[in-house]
């Protein structure tokens, strides 16, 4: 058994784990990593920040494309105006 350094829960069952192997704790649901012998740490958060990072991109290139098509309507109106 291991122990949460998060909430500090101590029945995290490692029995089936091998280092390096990930796994949530029951209790907080913290990402954790084997990293010894019953013993676990945090799992790398860069997974997560890597996928809000691709979403941040995704918003900007959505409000790109809003851009573009403002000024698409603006030519239309300038179109019409002629």
């Amino acid at each position: 058994m291991a122990t949460c350094p998060e909430c500090d829960y101590d029945e995290i069952d490692t029995d089936d784990f091998e280092e390096g192997d990930t796994l949530s704790c029951p209790e907080c649901g913290k990402n954790l990593v084997m990293i010894g012998p019953d013993e676990v740490d945090f799992a790398d958060d860069d997974d997560e920040d890597d996928d809000d990072d691709l979403e941040d991109e995704e918003e900007d290139d959505l409000e790109d494309d809003d851009d573009e098509d403002d000024v698409d309507e603006d030519e239309e109106e300038e179109d019409f105006d002629e």
